[in-house]
Formats: C-alpha cells, sequence, structure tokens
C-alpha cells in the first residue's frame, strides 16, 4: 500500500491541508483505491515557503486545494 502525506504543520494549516485531505480521500473512494493507498496527516514536511506540502513516492510536491484533483489523476493515479 502506497501513503501519501499531506502537512498539517501551521503553514500548511493555515493553506488549506485538511481540504486537500478530504479531496484526497473523496477522489481514492470514488476509485475504489482504498486497498491500494492511505492519506496521513504529517507535520512539516521541510517546504513551507510553497503552497501546501504533500509527500508521494520520495518526492515532495506543493499543492493547493485548486489543484489536488489534478494531482491525483495526472501523478498518483498513473503509479497505482
Amino acid at each position: 500500500m502506497k501513503t501519501v502525506k499531506v502537512c498539517i504543520g501551521s503553514a500548511c494549516h493555515l493553506k488549506g491541508s485538511y481540504e486537500i485531505i478530504n479531496i484526497l480521500k473523496k477522489a481514492i473512494e470514488k476509485d475504489g483505491n482504498e486497498d491500494k493507498l492511505s492519506v496521513k496527516a504529517s507535520f512539516c514536511l521541510g517546504n513551507c515557503e510553497g503552497a501546501v506540502s504533500v509527500a508521494y513516492d520520495d518526492n515532495i510536491y506543493s499543492l493547493q486545494p485548486a489543484t489536488t484533483e489534478e494531482f491525483y489523476e495526472t501523478v498518483i493515479k498513473e503509479t497505482l
């Protein structure tokens, strides 16, 4: 099972980390990928100057709620 870690530290929280977690969980559930992928909250991922930090497959991404569905479709689904 793969894991997506979403930073919930102070800076990321203010930028919408909980909204991103909910968007990812809904997309995973919609596609029936609960057995392949989990979403976990994480504290600082070391990329505070960007948008919300998200770790997946040894990479750190900067997401906004508006870009999360595209990230799921183009990055995550391609590797499941």
